[in-house]
Order: structure tokens, then C-alpha cells, then sequence
């Protein structure tokens, strides 16, 4: 068996769970009937998966039914692992026991697969379709400040380790990585130049230098400029031309003209070669997505990363739960039922 995370990685709210704090209602109230009842009936709950993708999230689902079922000890619990591939309809999780001990938890446990496996899945897609090239995951700002550990996870276990915050690179040791953004630009005065200059001083000597091009919507010529001053010390430059704005060096008029486009990565390095600087590397952002990044690839248009944002929340991967075993005899409800699944392992 392969290695899960600890329970202790998620500092899970316990006493709220188990409460039922997190639960829909329902779920608290059946937990109370049949506790007052004297149900304690064996049942085996099962937890698939509504469409193919990265599984994420199972570790901690797993930590929430051991440390917040009433009687985890007495529960047989069998789980497929955070990266597997999934398809559609695959049981992923099998939990055995009391009911009454776990009925309150199948809000937390399924809301928790969701989040991770849809996220993982939509970075995997982004990473298949860059075919080698670099994913930064830069979604933080697109969701609450609370969720960007977990989200960073599912992005790592999706494919790239490159996140934009701290919090995002908590589970797997990361740090956040970034480049000179153009609020920095904009309190020099919008001198892309001198704010790269104090960046330069200022920051960590290990910091990448990666200079926003765009904010007077001259990409080649900012680019250029920065590395005429940089030289060496410039890693790379990125494209981020808003979506209404047709960068000056692009002559078309079209609707492929906005933006960053693929004749602005064309000219940006065309223009960073032609001076020698073949080692500047060309990041692209800005409203991108696999169908965008794989047409990208297609068409060879000369970037080395790309940052990806509110993009990677789009994906919805859900997940349902359902008795289908009672006391070991089959029971479920119509068009449901018992599907044995031989890669899930104990946990």
C-alpha cells in the first residue's frame, strides 16, 4: 500500500464536525434517530465518482471519518489514493459499521473530494495540454484566503508544484513564487525599469527576476529594455496584456489580436533573439485555459509558462454516497448498487 498523509496535516475542526456544525441537516437528525431508535445496523456506505478525473482530497476525507466518527475504531474503511485516475461511476470509498457512528460526516468527507479531485483534474488537464512546458498556479485570488492549502495540494497532486502562495505549498513543503507585479510598476510612477531595479535590490538573491511587460502595452519594447538593464539576472518576462487591448507591436485587427496573443509572443521573441537574449524566458497569463493552452502548444507559439487562474475553479468533479449493503445483505435505493472495486485499499 502506498503512503496517506497524517490526520495531522489538516487541522481539522473536530469538535465542530462532530457536532455536526459542517453537516446538512438531515444528516445530523438521521444521526440522532436512529441513535435514540437503538439502530445500530451495519451498513456499507459507498462513494463514487460522477465523471472521470485526478482523485484529491482522500487523505483528508479518511482523517475526517477517523477522527470524528463516534466509534472510528469499529469502522472498515477502503480507499482508492490522492492521483489515482478515476472514471466515471468508480467507487473511490467504501466506509463499513454503525451508521449511526458516521452519518453526520458525509457532507464534509464529499464536499472535501470535490474540491480536491476538481481541481486536481483541471490542473492535470492544463499540464496534458502544455505538453512539457511550466503550470504556475495562480488561483489564489479567485477564492477564500482559508481554502489555498488545500487548493495548492490539489494543484500539486494535479501536476505543477508552482503556486503563488506560501499557504498554497503547506502540505508538500513549497513556497510561493511570483513575479514583479504591476502594482510594484505602478508605485514607481509606472517605470517598469526602476521598480525591476528595486525589486533587484531588495528581494532575495534567489528570487527569479520576472518582469511584467505590459503596463504601458509595449511588450517587445519593455522587454527588450529589461534586458538590455538586466542582462544575465533577467529570467524571464511575462505577457499579460488585458483582454480589450491590442498590444502595439501586433499589426491584425481581429479578434485574435487582443490580448496576449499568439503574434505578441511571436514578436516579443523574435524581438529578445534577434539581441541575443535567447535565455529570457517568455511566462504568458491572462484568461487562459486548456482549450487556449492546447491550441498555444499546437500552433508553436513560443512561451515557457503560463499562468493560469480563475480557470482551474471551473472544473466540477462531484462525488455521491449511498448505502448499499445492510447487515451485509444488499440494499439500495433503485438504480444504485454494490459495485465492487478491487483498487481500493484498506485505510
Amino acid at each position: 500500500m502506498r503512503k496517506r498523509m497524517p490526520a495531522e496535516t489538516f487541522d481539522i475542526p473536530v469538535e465542530e464536525i462532530k457536532s455536526g456544525f459542517y453537516s446538512d441537516k438531515y444528516f445530523t437528525r438521521t444521526r440522532s434517530v436512529l441513535i435514540a431508535d437503538g439502530n445500530r445496523n451495519r451498513v456499507l456506505m459507498q462513494v463514487f465518482s460522477r465523471n472521470e478525473g485526478v482523485l484529491c482530497g482522500m487523505d483528508e476525507a479518511i482523517a475526517i471519518i477517523r477522527l470524528c466518527a463516534a466509534d472510528p475504531d469499529r469502522l472498515k474503511i477502503a480507499a482508492l489514493y490522492d492521483g489515482d485516475a478515476v472514471s466515471e461511476n468508480e467507487t473511490v470509498l467504501t466506509i463499513e459499521g454503525d451508521y449511526s457512528s458516521f452519518a453526520h460526516l458525509e457532507t464534509v468527507y464529499l464536499g472535501v473530494l470535490a474540491r480536491g479531485t476538481s481541481i486536481a483534474t483541471a490542473v492535470r488537464e492544463v499540464c496534458n495540454a502544455a505538453f512539457g512546458k511550466t503550470v504556475l498556479f495562480f488561483s489564489s485570488r479567485f477564492d477564500h484566503y482559508l481554502v489555498q492549502s488545500r487548493d495548492g495540494y490539489a494543484a500539486m497532486i494535479g501536476g505543477t508544484r508552482l503556486v503563488s502562495t506560501d499557504a498554497n505549498g503547506l502540505f508538500f513543503g513549497g513556497e510561493g513564487i511570483g513575479t514583479v507585479p504591476h502594482s510594484l510598476i505602478a508605485a514607481y510612477e509606472g517605470d517598469t525599469i526602476l521598480a525591476c531595479e528595486a525589486f533587484r535590490t531588495h528581494a532575495p538573491s534567489n528570487v527569479d527576476l520576472i518582469v511584467l511587460v505590459d503596463f504601458e502595452n509595449d511588450c517587445v519594447n519593455t522587454s527588450i529594455e529589461a534586458a538590455r538593464r538586466f542582462g544575465s539576472r533577467l529570467w524571464g518576462v511575462r505577457l499579460d496584456t488585458a483582454g480589450d487591448l491590442i498590444d502595439r507591436s501586433v499589426n491584425g485587427r481581429g479578434k485574435d489580436s487582443y490580448g496576449v496573443c499568439p503574434e505578441l509572443v511571436h514578436n516579443v521573441r523574435k524581438a529578445l533573439d534577434s539581441e541575443g537574449y535567447r535565455h529570457v524566458k517568455i511566462v504568458i497569463s491572462g484568461g487562459f485555459d486548456t482549450a487556449r493552452v492546447r491550441r498555444y502548444v499546437e500552433e508553436k507559439v513560443p512561451f515557457d509558462a503560463v499562468g493560469i487562474g480563475s480557470s482551474f475553479y471551473r472544473k466540477r468533479v462531484d462525488f455521491t454516497a449511498d448505502i448499499v449493503l445492510v447487515n451485509g445483505r444488499r440494499c439500495a435505493k433503485e438504480g444504485r448498487g454494490y459495485r465492487k472495486n478491487p483498487r481500493l485499499d484498506p485505510a
